[in-house]
């Protein structure tokens, strides 16, 4: 089986937030490390994410931002993307299906990483709540 890696680095991204409007955005990074001696082929993904309301999504899709990377062995591949959510805080995880070059396909996890806003922004969300 190959031996796949996965890291999330999200950010929140005041820029593009409006806690007035309950928008919270953030950026996410993600690094698909191929730590075997196969070549890879990221085929779909699909995500869960739940906000602080216990609001879920389930998000499907081909590939990753418009890609289905080859990733050699030893190699890795690093995409940006986006997520917003109606609360200050939330979860995000899920797993990508892969294939090798024998066409054997196999699905990754991608371990749960939280998106959280700043301090400040959560108060000012939770005091206009009541």
């Amino acid at each position: 089986m190959c031996r796949i890696s996965i890291k999330a680095k999200p950010a929140y991204v005041a820029a593009e937030s409006d806690p007035s409007k309950k928008r919270f955005v953030w950026s996410y990074e993600m690094t698909i490390l191929n730590d075997s001696e196969h070549i890879v082929q990221l085929l779909n993904r699909r995500w869960l994410i739940t906000d602080m309301s216990g609001r879920m999504e389930e998000i499907e899709g081909l590939g990753v931002v418009g890609m289905q990377p080859l990733i050699k062995p030893g190699k890795k591949f690093v995409y940006l993307s986006y997520c917003q959510l109606l609360t200050p805080q939330g979860t995000m995880e899920g797993s990508y299906e892969m294939q090798d070059l024998e066409e054997q396909h196999f699905n990754v996890e991608i371990p749960k990483f939280v998106l959280s806003a700043p301090v400040s922004v959560t108060k000012l969300f939770k005091s206009r709540l009541h």
